[in-house]
């Protein structure tokens, strides 16, 4: 009786990340029972590496939405899928860095002014992609009718709006899966959906795995990329740590949770599917239920993979109207942004210091206007290039502090 609580329960999270979760790849291209196996397997092997301590779920990850659109039209599927593999390194190095130094070295090197600006180019940077989608564009053609398209993407947004603050309860953790929901039926009824596929695809099929090819330049661009979710992973313990009055970052350690999120994104890498990450869906929901037993997890793991089996489930998503997606992605994307702002608000970094400023422009300008570093064959653009200039200006660029103390020490001498 127990366990069949525990499998409700794990049903109930999985509900809960489920819309988030299969946007992802239905927003670049990718499987959608590729995201759900590697959710599932991510967040099992995340509990092996933790001795299942922490309840937290793996799910798709917003940050490498915009990476993904670039590295599938640059070098294709195959290299993408190796530099998401790639990407999985970077929480290897963070724990390393964690178990040696603990969070001092990492807050050096990634303070608020180079986190904050970096965030905010994760969703600015593919804000005219949303537009695109939303208007029923596709490599700038107009595959959909634009009023229709419009209309659709209208629907799907003030759903999530509405959703998203007048909801209570169980209900207010899930926005994104009511606005599809809805703008689905809509887009049904005005024959926006094409029945077809999902007509003719099989009841059950396994997901077809799509193996890495290896590029060194798409590694590359997305190691940094991994900075943002990594650092995101960070709080998702703490806050979790905070709704069940454990400290997870002591027991079984940051480098432990770090290391399992890290495999769990190589793994979704390996197969074809979109990197993971924790869920502050899924944190609300533990929140609410107060139900923090860790094998709860664990069933919402073991059903995400049995749906990637699913075919004629697998069709159905695949079958989302452009559009209905493209008016979540106006409010997601411009959300990412204001979490990249509300990260330089509540550290309260001073834009009258001049070396703030400098950093915060240059990555901002760097990233909306597209800035592309080319050594050879070797490309570096987007959230990757942001990263590594918001770093190097951090590092270099002395504080107001050190700047007066400079003045002072000079005119002593």
């Amino acid at each position: 009786m127990q366990q069949l609580k525990l499998a409700v329960s794990g049903a109930q999270i999985l509900f809960v990340a489920f819309g988030a979760l299969v946007l992802v790849p239905l927003l670049t291209g990718l499987n959608p029972a590729m995201a759900l196996l590697g959710a599932g397997l991510g967040t099992l092997l995340f509990q092996a590496c933790t001795g299942r301590q922490v309840p937290i779920f793996l799910g798709s990850s917003f940050a490498f939405i915009g990476p993904i659109i670039y590295s599938m039209h640059t070098w294709g599927p195959g290299a993408t899928m190796f530099g998401l593999f790639a990407a999985g390194f970077m929480y290897f190095v963070f724990a390393a860095i964690v178990r040696w130094r603990g969070m001092a070295l990492v807050n050096k090197l990634l303070p608020p002014v180079v986190i904050g600006p970096v965030i905010m180019i994760i969703g600015l940077s593919v804000a005219t992609a949303a537009s695109g989608m939303a208007m029923g564009l596709a490599g700038g053609k107009q595959v959909l009718p634009y009023e229709t398209s419009l209309l659709l993407a209208a629907i799907s947004l003030a759903t999530t709006i509405v959703v998203s603050i007048y909801a209570r309860g169980m209900f207010k953790l899930v926005p994104i899966l009511a606005g599809v929901v809805v703008g689905y039926i809509a887009a049904a009824f005005l024959g926006a959906v094409d029945f077809a596929k999902l007509a003719a695809a099989p009841w059950f099929a396994a997901p077809a795995f799509h193996s890495p090819e290896v590029n060194w330049a798409a590694a590359a661009f997305m190691l940094p990329v991994a900075i943002a979710p990594a650092i995101e992973h960070i709080g998702g313990v703490m806050a979790i740590g905070g709704v069940t009055g454990k400290d997870y970052t002591k027991t079984p350690g940051l480098h432990r949770t770090l290391a399992g999120d890290g495999l769990g994104v190589c793994v979704a890498g390996l197969i074809g599917g979109p990197p993971v990450t924790t869920y502050a869906e899924v944190t609300g929901a533990v929140m609410i239920t107060r139900n923090f037993n860790p094998v709860t997890m664990t069933w919402a793991a073991v059903f995400a993979i049995c749906m990637a089996f699913f075919g004629k489930f697998n069709a159905l998503l695949q079958s989302i109207p452009m559009p209905v997606m493209g008016g979540i992605m106006v409010l997601l994307f411009g959300t990412i942004a204001s979490i990249g702002l509300k990260t330089l608000i509540e550290a309260k970094v001073d834009l009258m210091e001049p070396r703030n400023l400098v950093i915060i422009s240059v990555v901002l300008t760097a990233g909306i206007g597209g800035l592309t570093l080319k050594l050879g064959d070797f490309a570096l653009s987007g959230v990757g290039l942001c990263s590594l200039l918001a770093i190097i200006l951090n590092l270099i660029l002395p504080s107001r502090a050190a700047s007066h103390d400079g003045i002072v020490e000079g005119q002593d001498i």
